[in-house]
């Protein structure tokens, strides 16, 4: 799983048909301290996230393992939106 902020939405009106009714997300990866990488991914939202808000979300095959996006061609998906994160150092 990466930790990761909702940073805006991507819309799409002419899609495969596999992904109709799909939320695409822009997520900006964050470190574990939640500071920004520079690095985006758009992600499916599994889980009714929305702008500004932390989330963890899965990449690659894994991707594909939620009810929402089970055998579609997904390679991103936002599964949790975080509520706390609590890191000893």
């Amino acid at each position: 799983m990466i930790l990761g902020r909702v940073t805006g939405t991507v819309w799409a009106t002419k899609k495969d048909e596999k992904l109709e009714g799909a939320k695409f997300l822009i997520v900006q990866h964050y470190n574990m301290d939640l500071s920004p990488q520079d690095k985006f991914t758009v992600a499916v939202d599994s889980v009714g996230a929305g702008a500004g808000e932390y989330v963890l979300f899965a990449a690659g095959s894994s991707a594909r393992q939620t009810e929402q996006t089970k055998d579609r061609p997904v390679d991103a998906v936002i599964m949790a939106i975080i509520d706390e994160v609590d890191l000893k150092k």
